[in-house]
């Protein structure tokens, strides 16, 4: 028993030169049994090719798996961390500055304490 055969990918610019080659009057047949590809997908490549241009070389398959919308979730993500590490930096400078403030606030150190302020109680 034979498991079904993996789905071979292939670029928009070799689907183009397929149709061109189609076009220019080269036998679908030969085509196909040249390139090793059903005679149906390349004429479904010839129809999007006439209807869409090279935009007709979508992949065909589950939506969201295109190069194009891998590209967009990840311009998505990294806009999304770019965001994320300007807030963490203003937190870091909102922190440094509040630290410089109570450094600022306390009281001198003066040495041993100093003279009492008052006399010492005798017993």
């Amino acid at each position: 028993m034979q498991g079904k055969k993996k789905r071979e990918v292939r670029s928009a610019k070799f689907e183009e030169r397929v149709v061109q080659r189609m076009m220019a009057g080269e036998p679908v047949s030969r085509l196909s049994r040249e390139l090793k590809v059903r005679r149906s997908l390349l004429y479904r490549w010839r129809n999007s090719y006439r209807k869409e241009g090279v935009v007709g070389f979508r992949p065909i398959g589950r939506p969201g798996w295109s190069e194009e919308k891998k590209q967009e979730e990840t311009e998505v993500r990294i806009s999304a961390l770019e965001s994320k590490i300007g807030r963490q930096v203003m937190v870091i400078h909102f922190l440094q500055k509040a630290c410089r403030r109570v450094e600022g606030l306390r009281r001198p150190n003066k040495g041993n304490g100093g003279p009492a302020s008052t006399e010492r109680s005798r017993p």
